[in-house]
């Protein structure tokens, strides 16, 4: 037997053993939980969905529960656990204004909030199911209301920092997405989210950088954050152009773009498109398939492309179609010329379609859930407080009047 070959079976049971041991090995060992509890800052934009890793608990512990408070101390604390039958959320299922209960799972010790809300700022904390807690966040939630959108192509600049004595408040921006399109010109955009820096923060947050944490934060006192509430989150927005890349064509592909080629062939669609009728002067909004607020996403209608400097939300306030900072296309009052198919890209591919029927007659059963229900509701609730307004002014001035004896004299 050549020697050879015991010294490659020893090489490889060494290898399977050193295997094991790094398998076996439990990362809640080399992490020892702190002996007093410390909340880390994260923030995030609203409709984002986030991540609470549980870096640390004992080893006897096999399962965790995470509770939620507003406050510190506060005496509302709702239990956030996947145990007792619960069934794990995904994150398609979740609907826009559900509460929180709904709308989170907890998987491998790690607690998922999907489409989290300003409502879901507060503290966070990981434990057991007798309330012994071992890790902590202040998690920071900002709303896109009031978002500030800058446009580099046209010589716009972010919103200056802020000093105000020792506070300093500032914008922190993410990453620059990938580009939206590609093989034509597109656009990519980086979210800047609010952050101070002040000496008078609390010592039992954890801070990245010394007296740094975001402005809606449990560390920052009451007084410093009433001053931050004007410093909104901001959107920075500049064009690309990336070249697609080359899809291999299989074996029935290549044989339907030859015969393509020779002959003719009905039209096939490059990406999955969906049909939807919509009742004309009603409101609608497309969402496109699998993406995310901190995704690239671009939408087209036919050939015209819909670029965010003319479409996104608050570029103009009389817009009737526009982009959110959801990457949601509104069309508000669907009109006849709205007919078409509006095409969606996502990091930089094109992945769905959506066929837009207008239908000018048919019956529609109104529900008080719709957009154009609400806005008409408004609409009359705001003519009669006027009239009731002018009503009571009219009478309180003619009391006014015959109470000081200055009321004029008509009679002849």
């Amino acid at each position: 037997m050549n020697m050879a070959h015991p010294t490659v079976l020893l090489w490889v049971w060494g290898s399977l053993q050193a295997f094991e041991l790094v398998e076996k090995e439990n990362i809640f060992q080399r992490t020892p939980c702190p002996a007093f509890l410390i909340f880390d800052n994260a923030a995030y934009l609203a409709d984002m969905s986030f991540e609470l890793p549980c870096h640390c608990k004992p080893e006897e512990v096999s399962a965790v529960v995470w509770y939620y408070q507003k406050h510190l101390g506060s005496r509302h604390t709702k239990v956030l656990t996947d145990f007792d039958g619960r069934v794990l959320t995904e994150e398609s299922q979740v609907r826009v204004g559900s509460d929180m209960l709904v709308r989170f799972s907890i998987r491998m010790f790690s607690l998922l909030v999907f489409r989290a809300q300003p409502e879901d700022s507060g503290l966070y904390f990981c434990g057991t199911r007798k309330g012994d807690y071992f890790y902590a966040y202040d998690v920071d939630i900002q709303s896109s209301e009031g978002m500030v959108a800058t446009f580099k192509d046209q010589g716009q600049e972010p919103i200056p920092d802020e000093h105000r004595g020792n506070l300093h408040i500032f914008t922190t921006f993410w990453e620059w997405t990938p580009c939206d399109r590609c093989g034509v010109r597109g656009e990519q955009w980086r979210i800047g989210l609010c952050y101070l820096q002040s000496p008078d923060l609390s010592p039992r947050y954890h801070k990245t950088l010394p007296d740094v944490v975001s402005c809606g934060s449990q560390a920052v006192p009451r007084k410093l954050r009433a001053q931050t509430r004007e410093h909104t989150p901001e959107l920075l927005v500049q064009s690309c152009v990336v070249p697609c890349e080359k899809k291999v064509q299989d074996g029935l592909m290549a044989i339907f773009s030859y015969v393509a080629k020779v002959g003719s062939r009905p039209w096939v669609p490059e990406v999955p498109i969906q049909f939807h009728e919509q009742r004309l002067g009603h409101g609608l909004i497309i969402s496109c398939p699998g993406s995310r607020p901190e995704h690239a996403v671009a939408w087209d209608k036919d050939h015209q492309y819909l670029y965010r400097t003319q479409y996104l939300k608050g570029v103009n306030r009389s817009m009737r179609v526009f982009i959110d900072h959801g990457n949601h296309l509104h069309i508000r009052f669907t009109q006849l010329s709205d007919r078409g198919i509006y095409y969606c890209w996502r990091q930089g591919v094109r992945v769905a379609g959506f066929r837009l029927g207008v239908a000018s007659r048919g019956s529609y059963r109104v529900s008080f859930s719709d957009p154009e229900t609400h806005f008409a509701m408004e609409l009359t609730l705001l003519g009669y407080l006027f009239i009731t307004a002018v009503f009571v002014t009219i009478h309180l001035c003619r009391c006014c009047c015959y109470l000081f004896h200055c009321c004029p004299n008509f009679s002849p």
